[in-house]
C-alpha cells in the first residue's frame, strides 16, 4: 500500500521490481492514489486498486468494498499518514508489515503486527527495500524500475526528442511554493545551458502553481524552447524524460521519474534532507543549502536531529546561488563531476 506522491511511487515501484525479479510467480496487488497509478498503470503482474482521496471517507468503504472477502498473506504498509493508516484497516492481511518504531507516525504502528528491521539515516527508497527484506526477498545489487509507457506517449515523446535535438528539462514547480526556486535564476540557468548549445524545455504539472511559476520564469524571457507545463501526461512527461541529457528540479516527483530512467539529474534543497528525499542516483549532484539551514535553526547538526526534520522559511531556497547551479551544470556537461 503506498498511495501517493509521484516520487514516492517511484521509489515503490523498485521496490515491486524487486518483488517481481525474484519471485514472478507473486501475486501483487497494489493501493496506489487515481493520479499515481496514472503513471504506473502499464506495470506487468499487478494488480491495481485505486484509492481516491478526493471522495474522503467514502474511499474507505470503496477499498473495503472493492477487497471484500479476501485476505492476502501479507500487506506492506508503506505509508505513515494517518489516511494511509485508516485505510489500512479495510485490508485483510495474515501479516501487517509496517516501519520500525523510529519511522512510525501518525498512530502508524496501531496497524501493524509486524516492523521492518530499523535503519538510520536511509534514503526513502532504501526504506521501502526494507518491506522486501521483511518479506524475505533477495536483494539486488541496484534497485531497477520497469514502468512501461503508452505507445502514443513514446511516439509523441521521440517526436519532440527528434524536434528539439540536444534539450534540458527544467521541471521548477514542487508542491510548495516555499520549496521553489527564484524564477530568475531558472532563467538565467536556462540561458546559460543555451549558451552551453542546449535546448531547454519547461515541464511540470496542471495545477495553478505550476503554471504560475512557468509563467514568473517567462516574463524574464529566457531562451526556453517549449512550455510544457500542463500539457503532458505523466507518461509523455516520462518518454520525455528519458530522452533528456538532464533535468533541473528542487524536491518534486519529476526530478524521481528521471531516475527511473536513468536520466541525470541537478536537484535543488534547501528544506528536506537530500539524503532522504533527494534523487537517489544523483546525490552528489544536488545543490543544497540544508546543512546550513538545520544548524542555523536548531543550533545543531542534521545527525544531531530525528531523521527526516524538515527547515522552516519561506525564503530558505534563495540561498542557493545561479552560481552554486551553474557549477553543476558545467561540471556534469563536461563529464567532470567524478561520476
Amino acid at each position: 500500500m503506498r498511495l501517493s506522491a509521484i516520487g514516492d511511487v517511484c521509489h515503490a515501484a523498485a521496490m515491486v521490481n524487486r518483488i517481481q525479479q525474484h519471485w514472478p510467480d507473486t501475486e501483487l496487488t497494489w493501493v496506489i492514489g487515481k493520479i499515481e497509478y496514472q503513471l504506473v498503470k502499464l506495470m506487468p503482474g499487478i494488480r491495481f486498486v485505486i484509492f481516491d482521496k478526493s471522495r474522503g471517507k467514502l474511499a474507505v468503504d470503496d477499498l473495503r468494498r472493492e477487497l471484500a472477502g479476501e485476505e492476502f498473506d501479507a500487506l506492506l504498509m508503506m505509508q505513515v499518514a494517518l489516511r494511509a493508516n485508516w485505510a489500512s484497516r479495510a485490508i485483510k492481511a495474515r501479516r501487517r508489515i509496517g516501519f520500525d518504531w523510529a519511522r512510525s507516525k501518525e498512530l502508524h504502528w496501531l496497524f501493524a503486527n509486524e516492523r521492518v528491521a530499523p535503519r538510520a539515516h536511509a534514503h526513502v527508497l532504501e526504506g521501502f527495500m526494507d518491506f522486501a527484506d521483511a518479506l524475505g526477498v533477495p536483494s539486488v545489487a541496484e534497485p531497477r524500475w520497469s514502468i512501461p509507457l503508452e505507445p502514443e506517449a513514446e511516439s509523441w515523446a521521440e517526436a519532440k526528442a527528434k524536434q528539439l535535438g540536444e534539450f534540458v528539462v527544467i521541471s521548477p514547480a514542487a508542491s510548495k511554493q516555499e520549496r521553489n526556486w527564484l524564477p530568475e535564476r531558472y532563467a538565467s540557468i536556462a540561458n546559460h545551458l543555451a549558451d552551453k548549445g542546449k535546448k531547454v524545455v519547461l515541464c511540470g504539472g496542471p495545477g495553478p502553481l505550476d503554471r504560475e511559476t512557468a509563467k514568473a520564469i517567462l516574463s524574464h524571457n529566457p531562451a526556453i524552447a517549449e512550455n510544457f507545463v500542463g500539457k503532458t501526461t505523466l507518461h509523455q512527461l516520462l518518454g520525455l524524460i528519458a530522452k533528456a541529457d538532464l533535468v533541473i528540479a528542487p524536491d518534486t516527483g519529476p526530478a524521481h521519474m528521471a531516475t527511473t530512467v536513468g536520466t541525470p539529474v541537478i536537484g535543488l534543497y534547501a528544506h528536506s534532507n537530500p539524503r532522504r528525499t533527494g534523487p537517489y542516483r544523483d546525490l552528489k549532484r544536488v545543490v543544497s543549502v540544508y546543512d546550513e539551514c538545520i544548524e542555523a535553526q536548531f543550533g545543531k547538526p542534521w545527525q544531531s536531529l530525528p531523521w527526516g526534520v524538515r527547515a522552516k522559511g519561506k525564503t530558505l531556497m534563495e540561498q542557493i546561488s545561479t552560481e552554486q547551479v551553474m557549477q553543476q551544470v558545467d561540471e556534469l556537461l563536461t563529464g567532470n563531476d567524478n561520476r
